[in-house]
C-alpha cells in the first residue's frame, strides 16, 4: 500500500508539474501576443497639420477585427486638447450597434477605463481583450447604445501621459463622445453619460465637473463611477502597505514629473528610481500582467518615499488638490459603486464623496457590494449602472440614497 501510495503522489505530482508547464506556455503566448498586439503603428502618429482643428473631429479611423455580435467597431484617431489647451491627438475606440438609428439619434455610453499603463503602448485600443473590457459593453449594445471609448492622451498617441489628471482625462471623454457622433449608424444624438472604473471613475466624475462649459451642445444626463479615485492624497499616502498601492504612486510620480515637472527625485529615494521607470514601461491587461507587475514592485517595500506624505510638500499638495474631484452640479445625478474588501481605493474614501456631493445637493445612488475588491467593482456593478443610464436615457427621475447612508 505504501509503495501504492507513493506512486499516486509521485503521479500526482507529475500531473501538476505538467499541468503548471502548460500554464506557464500559456501565459508566455499571451504575453508574445499581446507584445505583438501592442506594437506601435502610424495609425497612431498624426501631424500638426492633422491636429489642427475642432476637437473632437476625426483625424481618421479603421475598422476593427472582432467586433461584438451585431455591432461594428473602429479604432479611431481624433482631436482633442492637452491640459495647458494646446491641440493633440486621442486615440481610442468606437462601437457602433448595427440595425436602424432611433429618433434623436443613438444614445451614447463614454467608457473611461481604469489603469492600463502609462506609456503609449499601454493603450486600451491595442489590447487584445478590448471589447471585454469594457465594463457591460454586451448590455449597452442590446440597449442600441453607442460606445465611446477613448484610450486617454498620450496612451496609443505619443506620450507622456498625464496619469490621474483629471481635466485632461475629462477633455479625451467628452472629444470621444463628440468623435462618435460623426459615424453614420450613430444619428448625431446629443446626449451621453459617462461610466468609468477605478481611473476611469474619476475621469467620469471630472467630465460631470467640465461637461457645461466645454461642450454646450452635448447634454451629459449621469456619470457612473466605480470605485473612483476620488481622494489622491488618501491614495498616495494610505494605500503605500500594499503592492497595487505602490505601483499606483510609482505611476503619478512618474507621469507627473513630465507633465507638470513636479521632481521625482524630490520625494522618491535615489534606490528606488530604477523600479519605478521599470514599472513605468509595464501595462496591465490581465491578471498575468498583475502578477508581474506585482514582482517588479517587490523592492518598493523595502526603498521607495523619501517623504511620508508627499501631500505635505509643493508642488505634490496642489497637484493633489486639483486632479481630486470637488462635488458635481447637482443638475447631473450620479451613480457610485464600491467594494465592501476595495484595499486599494477603501469603501470610506466613496462614502465621504458621496456625503460631498449629496451635501451639495446632487441625486446619488449608493451601490455597496459585499465581498467585492478594487479589480471586479466595474465588473460587478456594470449590470446596476446600465439600468441606472438606462432609466437616465428614459427620461426617469434619478434615485438618491442621500440621508441614508
Amino acid at each position: 500500500m505504501r509503495r501504492l501510495s507513493m506512486k499516486v503522489i509521485v503521479g500526482d505530482r507529475s500531473r501538476a508539474f505538467r499541468i503548471a508547464s502548460g500554464l506557464l506556455a500559456t501565459c508566455q503566448i499571451l504575453l508574445f501576443a499581446s507584445q505583438q498586439a501592442r506594437a506601435q503603428t502610424a495609425f497612431y502618429q498624426a501631424s500638426e497639420q492633422e491636429i489642427a482643428g475642432a476637437p473632437g473631429t476625426l483625424i481618421r479611423q479603421e475598422p476593427m477585427f472582432g467586433a461584438p455580435d451585431g455591432a461594428s467597431a473602429y479604432r479611431v484617431l481624433y482631436r482633442s486638447a492637452s491640459p495647458d489647451g494646446r491641440p493633440i491627438a486621442v486615440s481610442g475606440v468606437i462601437i457602433v450597434p448595427t440595425g436602424p438609428v432611433p429618433e434623436g439619434g443613438r444614445p451614447i455610453v463614454a467608457w473611461a477605463h481604469p489603469t492600463t499603463g502609462i506609456v503609449p503602448r499601454c493603450a486600451p485600443s491595442l489590447a487584445i481583450f478590448i471589447f471585454q473590457q469594457i465594463a457591460g459593453s454586451r448590455q449597452l449594445l442590446d440597449r442600441g447604445y453607442a460606445i465611446a471609448a477613448t484610450d486617454y492622451p498620450g496612451l496609443g498617441t505619443p506620450g507622456p501621459h498625464p496619469y490621474l489628471v483629471g481635466n485632461s482625462e475629462a477633455r479625451a471623454v467628452i472629444d470621444s463622445v463628440r468623435a462618435a457622433r460623426s459615424f453614420p449608424n450613430v444619428g448625431n444624438g446629443d446626449r451621453y453619460t459617462v461610466w468609468g472604473h477605478s481611473q476611469g471613475g474619476q475621469a467620469a466624475l471630472f467630465t460631470g465637473l467640465i461637461a457645461k462649459s466645454y461642450a454646450p451642445e452635448l447634454r451629459l444626463l449621469g456619470v457612473a463611477a466605480a470605485a473612483p479615485a476620488t481622494d489622491l492624497a488618501t491614495l498616495m499616502t494610505d494605500d503605500l502597505n500594499s503592492s497595487g498601492g505602490r505601483n499606483l504612486t510609482a505611476m503619478t510620480v512618474w507621469s507627473w514629473d513630465r507633465v507638470y515637472g513636479a521632481p521625482m527625485d524630490r520625494i522618491i529615494a535615489a534606490g528606488a528610481v530604477p523600479t519605478v521607470n521599470r514599472l513605468a514601461g509595464e501595462c496591465i491587461e490581465s491578471i498575468f500582467d498583475i502578477l508581474m507587475r506585482s514582482e517588479t514592485s517587490k523592492p518598493l517595500a523595502q526603498d521607495f518615499l523619501t517623504i511620508a506624505n508627499p501631500a505635505t510638500i509643493e508642488p505634490w499638495r496642489t497637484l493633489l488638490v486639483n486632479n481630486t474631484p470637488g462635488p458635481l452640479p447637482p443638475s447631473i445625478p450620479v451613480f457610485l459603486a464600491q467594494g465592501s474588501t476595495d484595499s486599494l481605493v477603501r469603501p470610506q474614501v466613496t462614502q465621504d464623496y458621496m456625503r460631498r456631493l449629496c451635501n451639495a445637493g446632487s441625486r446619488v445612488s449608493l451601490l455597496m457590494m459585499p465581498n467585492v475588491g478594487h479589480g471586479f467593482a466595474g465588473r460587478d456593478s456594470a449590470n446596476a449602472a446600465v439600468a441606472w443610464m438606462a432609466d437616465r436615457f428614459a427620461g426617469n427621475a434619478a434615485p438618491s440614497n442621500c440621508g441614508t447612508q
